[in-house]
């Protein structure tokens, strides 16, 4: 088991953002406009635990260097079912560079974007507070 789903699955988002590279870039499934560094990217991925219900990865895919992998995930929002993937891309010191997010069907996203939307005031502001 990769240590970022160990970590997710345990509940560790101090284990998760330690995990996070500075410059990391997190690709939203339901925003154009990528969101860089780290403290963005761990307050998006706080908002995401308060979200999805039922989280739980089912399916692990990696490359043979290790500097990219991909989780399969499954949950719900609200009374969606929602499947997704987490691709990660870690850098030369093992830290997560590039966090990109894709989720189907369209209504489940939809749902994820309406919740995460509710959310986004509070990651806005825990994402400031980290920065300071």
């Amino acid at each position: 088991m990769h240590p970022f789903r160990a970590a997710v699955e345990k509940g560790d988002l101090a284990a998760v953002e330690a995990m996070l590279a500075d410059d990391v870039v997190f690709r939203s499934p339901v925003v154009f406009k990528p969101y860089p560094g780290k403290a963005i990217t761990a307050a998006i991925l706080r908002g995401v635990t308060r979200v999805f219900d039922d989280f739980r990865y089912v399916r692990e895919i990696g490359d043979a260097d290790g500097r990219d992998h991909v989780l399969v995930f499954e949950a719900r929002v609200g009374e969606r079912q929602i499947t997704g993937c987490d691709f990660l891309h870690f850098d030369e010191d093992g830290l997560i560079d590039d966090f990109m997010v894709m989720v189907r069907p369209l209504s489940a996203a939809q749902a994820l974007a309406a919740a995460m939307g509710e959310q986004f005031d509070r990651i806005a502001e825990e994402a400031a507070q980290a920065a300071k």
